[in-house]
């Protein structure tokens, strides 16, 4: 039986009328547990951006015109296929990214939760009417932008791709998506098999993997009216600098060193589960990572204890091939700045309660105890399977610590009294809050989204999608034309 996303489909091409070959060549998709080529990918370069966007822009027209039965037809169609081909995709996502089966496997459904409730987007009203002084009806209706570009990165690439690219179809766009060149297959190529295969019309949905200069070529392009973009701040900042030039709006879904609180009533073993899955889940590459861990004195000896002991029983391997927590990080560059930050901070005088060491790609689960905030693992996001762990000794210090930073996506309080730990994350300035829960969730109903150096405080997720996707325009209507003074 030939596989559905058989490498050979889209063998050293893009996705753009077709699976074409790119203008900027091509290369290798690693696997970054084994090394091993999976396949090859075709490199877009700004002249494949601007013929995506011109066929993007002609054949948005008739979908916008569409009626939402169609394109939400096409949505759940391809949610059902999703869900045929849930183990093979995940293997994907296994081999591609190194995340770890089950991950792998929440990622895939996630994904598939997109499809659906980007169906039921289709059908939402599509505007207000709203109150007004004169003899009129006074509408705002959302219409679709035209074209959405999507710059997706290498971490959880099919989750933070399809999060704009099904929402934005479902409201009447067309899309030119951009993943990572590390993660082809995940972050686009996949979901544009599947799209096809549920019937989406010829030039709706572009994928061209390429690099910065690529990004930047979409985000210029005049025909490119909103720009969706996840990935690390810096080049974030760089994007919505970008966008602003060319007047165009940009979502920005940035980084994060989360907190991860830990008040003096918590149930510790829960507590070091929590901090445990939060901070080295995906081997840390998720943008809600629990970056710091802040424990009250009383309990924090306990707590490093036992987080350390957790760290040390955690096995970490390939992914595709054993029963594994941790596979590896994407690739050389990410373990350097990882293991660089790791040993830094133990020579400012943190102690390493566990891990700090790695066999080629595979990091060890690392707890860091005595940390202070200006050490390097704490002020800054590491991306890795790292706990630093900083005491705290009342409730306003914790705040304190929590606020403060360049970062505000996501927050954990862990107490015996949820309205205790409720009443603190009121004061702490973050997009996303959990009590008595870790940071790292998403819900494909839910407004995800961070502030301050997280992010523009955009909302993707449920009914946040059509704000996100159109534009609003105001419109009257009255019975007879008024007559004026002049």
């Amino acid at each position: 039986m030939t596989s559905f996303f058989d490498p050979s489909t889209f063998n050293g091409t893009v996705y753009s009328n077709g699976w074409t070959a790119a203008k900027g060549g091509d290369t290798a998709i690693v696997e970054p547990a084994t090394g091993a080529e999976l396949g090859r990918t075709g490199v877009a370069n700004a002249s494949d951006v601007d013929t995506a966007c011109a066929r993007a822009a002609q054949a948005q027209k008739d979908w916008a015109a569409a009626t939402f039965q169609e394109r939400a037809a096409v949505l759940r169609r391809a949610g059902t296929l999703v869900e045929e081909n849930f183990a093979e995709l995940a293997t994907w996502v296994v081999r591609e990214t190194g995340a770890a089966r089950g991950p792998a496997e929440f990622f895939v459904g996630l994904a598939l939760q997109e499809c659906y409730e980007a169906a039921a987007l289709a059908s939402q009203p599509p505007g207000l009417i709203l109150p007004t002084v004169q003899p009129r009806l006074s509408l705002l209706r959302r219409v679709p932008a035209g074209v959405v570009g999507v710059i997706s990165p290498f971490n959880v690439p099919l989750v933070l791709s399809i999060r704009s690219v099904a929402p934005a179809l479902a409201l009447g766009n067309a899309v030119v998506l951009k993943p990572d060149v590390r993660t082809p297959v995940s972050g686009g190529f996949a979901i544009a098999r599947v799209l096809e295969e549920a019937g989406l019309p010829d030039g709706l949905l572009h994928v061209l993997p390429g690099g910065a200069e690529t990004g930047a070529a979409l985000v210029a392009d005049p025909r490119v009216r909103i720009i969706s973009f996840t990935g690390s701040t810096a080049a974030g900042r760089k994007v919505g600098e970008l966008a602003a030039r060319h007047l165009k709006r940009a979502h920005l879904e940035l980084g994060g060193n989360s907190a991860l609180i830990v008040l003096d009533d918590a149930d510790v073993e829960r507590a070091v589960s929590a901090g445990a899955w939060g901070s080295f889940l995906h081997q840390g590459q998720v943008c809600m990572t629990a970056g710091r861990h802040l424990v009250h004195e009383r309990v924090a000896e306990s707590y490093v204890e036992v987080l350390a002991e957790h760290a040390g029983r955690l096995p970490v391997g390939d992914p595709n091939t054993e029963e594994v927590a941790l596979g590896p990080l994407i690739d050389e560059g990410q373990l350097d700045k990882v293991h660089g930050l790791v040993t830094a901070t133990v020579d400012a005088g943190a102690r390493l309660a566990s891990g700090g060491t790695h066999e080629g790609l595979f990091y060890r689960p690392t707890v860091l105890d005595g940390v202070g905030t200006d050490m390097p693992a704490y002020a800054n996001e590491v991306f890795g399977p790292v706990a630093p762990v900083v005491r705290f000794g009342s409730d306003d210090e914790a705040v304190a610590l929590a606020s403060a930073g360049e970062y505000g996506l996501s927050l954990s309080i862990l107490t015996g009294d949820a309205m205790r730990g409720l009443a603190l994350a009121e004061r702490i300035p973050t997009g996303i809050a959990h009590i008595n829960d870790q940071t790292v969730h998403d819900e494909a109903v839910a407004p995800f989204g961070g502030v301050a150096a997280s992010g523009t405080g955009a909302r993707f997720g449920g009914l946040s999608n059509l704000d996100a996707f159109t534009e609003s325009r105001w419109i009257t209507v009255r019975g007879d034309i008024p007559a004026y003074p002049f």
